[in-house]
């Protein structure tokens, strides 16, 4: 079972309920595609200047973590619907790479949480 979880939710939701996650946010209000979506994770999680901007490169990065404290590292993407309206297959690629990475349950000491915050 992954230490992590993979939660999307309307923003309207309880609020996030995971007190000892290190929170990174995104504000999606922008976000219209894929790239856009990719360096605001990139950013969000401080990835290396080695990360490739493409899907296999953002899973690697996901499911390693090693430049960030140990610990559970909650990604709260907001407004993740704004992609989703602007270029459906590019949020369902991204949305199962982060779905996916979670589940990986890497064995490193950073693992990864996601919260989608839909309208």
């Amino acid at each position: 079972m992954p230490r992590g979880t993979f939660e999307e939710r309307a923003a309207t939701g309880p609020g996030e309920v995971r007190p000892d996650a290190a929170p990174h946010r995104i504000d999606g209000s922008a976000i219209t595609t894929s790239a856009d979506a990719m360096a605001a994770i990139a950013g969000a999680l401080s990835f290396p200047d080695y990360f490739g901007h493409n899907l296999d490169a953002l899973y690697d990065c996901l499911t390693d973590l090693t430049w960030l404290p140990a610990g559970e590292h909650l990604l709260v993407w907001s407004d993740s619907s704004v992609l989703r309206a602007a270029d459906q297959p590019a949020y369902e690629a991204i949305r199962t790479v982060l779905a996916e990475a979670v589940a990986d349950d890497a064995p490193g000491e950073a693992f990864l949480s996601v919260l989608l915050l839909t309208d």
